[in-house]
């Protein structure tokens, strides 16, 4: 039964991208599985086939943020999430947006709510102008600097 288990671990850690694994058990023992990276076998080569799978998540990561770079080459701004938690278009769900896209809003105007830890943290614009883009949907998990609204302070 212990060697069943034992080789399926191996199984997991050779098929994945991994190249640790350590159990620790409720009863105080630990197991640690360790890739050997080093050998020249094919058993490396699953290993770079598993790869290119996390890859192919990180491009849509990239597109948000490269919207804004547009934006930004045009002479608009972006404004970006000073912390990280939940975006809120509005101060409820009955509510109406704060801002949408065509709004004229002012410096210091509140454009959204950031809710972190059970927080909910007004988010004031740091220019004033018009609102080109919203770049976040409604209850979306935001990032510290996550880009959030373009706007065109002309």
């Amino acid at each position: 039964m212990l060697k069943q288990r034992l080789k399926e671990l191996i199984d997991i850690v050779e098929e994945s991208g991994i190249n640790e694994l350590e159990i620790s058990t409720w009863w105080g023992r630990k197991i640690r599985i360790t890739k050997n990276t080093s050998a020249p076998s094919g058993a490396t080569q699953p290993s770079p086939a598993a790869a290119p799978g996390p890859p192919e998540v990180m491009p849509p990561v990239i597109t948000p943020a490269a919207s804004p770079a547009a934006a930004e080459s045009s002479n608009h701004h972006t404004i970006t999430s000073p912390i990280v938690g939940t975006y809120y278009a509005a101060a409820s769900p009955d509510a109406s947006p704060y801002i949408k896209p065509g709004d004229r809003i002012t410096k210091g105007q509140t454009i959204c709510i950031v809710e972190a830890m059970k927080i909910m943290n007004e988010i004031e614009s740091d220019v004033a102008g018009t609102v080109v883009e919203i770049l976040v949907e409604n209850g979306t998990p935001v990032e510290f600097n996550h880009p959030l609204v373009v706007v065109d302070p002309a």
